[in-house]
């Protein structure tokens, strides 16, 4: 019987993968995608530095080829207020990266290779089953149907959904993300400005900058069909033109909203990175959270290696991670409410506020380890 079936060949699946080999877990994992299928996904992962210290135990860094993040500019358009956030604060040598989640996907598929992890591509699961001490999973593997028993069935792809108990709100929002290019390249700052309509993130990246804008989602359509020229001159708007933006690649909209699971954990059963929550991107916290929930696991494993499904152990799991997850969750969601707020006393409440923050290296490095390390960095 397996000891670990894990179900998603994604960052997060591939991840714990590699965190359960190095704990002497076995497992396998099941992607219903071909093999390769994510290499070229252009999107963009916000990795804090204690993501890659993770990477650094898998020796994946290298081959991720992230962009560090030396200083994070924090401000609102339109009002007085501003706050600089500096590693050089918080001890370490980046706040943060940012990488193309096909890169990820790469160097840790390639990971899994060499170190002969088993990744099987091209199963589509049709179910589970759990009871009498294993779970059972059922796939669509040509020419017919088969199980696999396991002690433990860890979901790493998929969504969070109201039928199992999940916490749903939708922000109407959408982000339109695309890849900007500016007359001056980036030097290592990312910026987070906070309009009426939402947050604007800029992320440096590779000479450029990734983008993610949130607009209301009766705009996102108009916003997406803009011609590259009006586009930017409305992006160098929002930013006061701060930035001589010159050219924008094809832009991309998906919607926002927040999706939790109450407990990452059933009957020989946990939830991994979107399918435990899903959480506004505003201060890229989500792969970050779902990393750190996958570490937990393994080292939950690695300490009673013996029933890797064990009620115990799962609620043992559960436990621990239940003070970062709140925190994240509830950090995201008070950021996109409070910075939502668009009467005038919010606005002037809210520039003092970072004003405040800039003022106190204290609290600036309070908040920059929450972001690093999670509920830890407390």
């Amino acid at each position: 019987m397996l000891p670990v079936a894990i179900v998603g060949g994604g960052p997060v699946g591939l991840s714990l993968a590699l965190l359960l080999r190095q704990a002497g877990i076995g497992c396998e994992v099941f992607d219903a995608r071909p093999a390769g299928a994510g290499f070229g996904d252009r999107r963009v992962l916000a990795l804090s530095h204690g993501t890659r210290q993770i990477f650094q135990r898998l020796d994946t860094w290298t081959e991720i080829g992230a962009a560090p993040i030396t200083t994070i500019h924090v401000s609102q358009h339109g009002h007085l207020g501003r706050t600089l956030i500096h590693a050089a604060e918080t001890g370490v040598p980046a706040l943060g990266y940012v990488a193309e989640a096909g890169r990820v996907a790469r160097a840790l598929a390639q990971t899994c290779a060499a170190t002969g992890v088993k990744l099987r591509n091209g199963i589509r699961v049709t179910g589970s089953e759990a009871g009498s001490g294993r779970a059972l999973l059922r796939f669509a593997a040509p020419p017919g149907d088969e199980t696999v028993p396991a002690q433990l069935i860890a979901w790493a792809e998929g969504a969070v959904s109201a039928e199992h108990g999940g916490v749903r709100r939708d922000y109407a929002q959408q982000a339109i993300v695309a890849a900007v290019q500016t007359r001056t390249p980036p030097a290592g700052i990312a910026y987070e400005r906070f309009t009426g309509s939402g947050p604007v993130a800029l992320l440096p990246l590779a000479g450029r900058y990734a983008l993610v804008w949130t607009v209301p989602d009766d705009a996102a359509a108009d916003l997406s069909e803009l011609d590259d020229r009006a586009f930017l001159a409305r992006l160098s708007a929002v930013f006061g033109g701060r930035h001589d933006f010159i050219s924008v690649d094809a832009r991309a909209a998906f919607p926002l909203g927040l999706r939790y699971r109450e407990t990452p954990v059933g009957e020989r059963a946990v939830w991994l990175g979107n399918a435990a929550q899903t959480l506004h991107p505003v201060a890229g916290q989500g792969f970050n959270l779902a990393l750190r929930d996958a570490c937990e696991l393994a080292r939950q494993l690695r300490d009673e290696p013996a029933d890797c499904g064990s009620p115990a152990l799962l609620a043992r799991h559960a436990a621990a991670r239940h003070l970062d997850r709140r925190a994240a969750i509830g950090f995201t969601d008070g950021l996109v409410r409070l910075f939502g707020l668009r009467d005038p006393f919010s606005a002037h409440a809210r520039g003092a506020g970072l004003l405040a923050l800039d003022l106190m290296s204290a609290a600036r490095r309070f908040l920059a380890r929450r972001m690093i390390f999670g509920a830890r960095g407390w």
